[in-house]
């Protein structure tokens, strides 16, 4: 396997990229209780404002991630995940969609992940985002940790 990886943007209901999707829930699932499909279900294909990108080393769709809005100007990072750890494939599909978020009008990213996924928090710790207080449906969960970046 080349360390070439294209990113591309794709439609998260498209066939083609359902086994990335569903190989994210499954581990999700595995490591924590919860897949996490229940936080990506007001996807809006025709607004903008969304993003799902897919990362692909030759031809096999290796990592995904995605933008939703919270506000006009806030959007939020979700299915953020790498097939193959080590290959800067989270890397990539992470500085595709800051830079997709600038354009598309986003001045702050935020996400949310487990504070038991350590790869997660660490990850986005090195990527410069810090750590904010738990916004909305994370509010008042102890499990959770939420995570902010400024693109400006």
């Amino acid at each position: 396997m080349t360390e070439n990886i294209s990113i591309t943007i794709a439609n998260p209901t498209d066939e083609k990229v359902l086994p990335i999707i569903e190989e994210l829930s499954a581990n999700l699932y595995l490591r924590f209780g919860s897949d996490g499909r229940n936080s990506f279900t007001d996807w809006e294909n025709n607004n903008s404002k969304y993003v799902f990108a897919i990362a692909e080393i030759d031809n096999e769709i290796v990592g995904c991630g995605a933008i939703r809005p919270i506000s006009e100007t806030i959007g939020e990072v979700k299915r953020m995940y790498s097939k193959y750890p080590g290959k800067k494939i989270g890397q990539t599909i992470l500085a595709f969609l800051e830079n997709k978020a600038k354009t598309t009008g986003y001045s702050d990213l935020i996400l949310e992940t487990r504070v038991k996924n350590q790869e997660a928090t660490h990850f986005y710790i090195k990527q410069d985002y810090k750590v904010i207080p738990n916004y909305g449906k994370y509010r008042d969960r102890p499990e959770a940790i939420c995570f902010g970046k400024s693109l400006k």
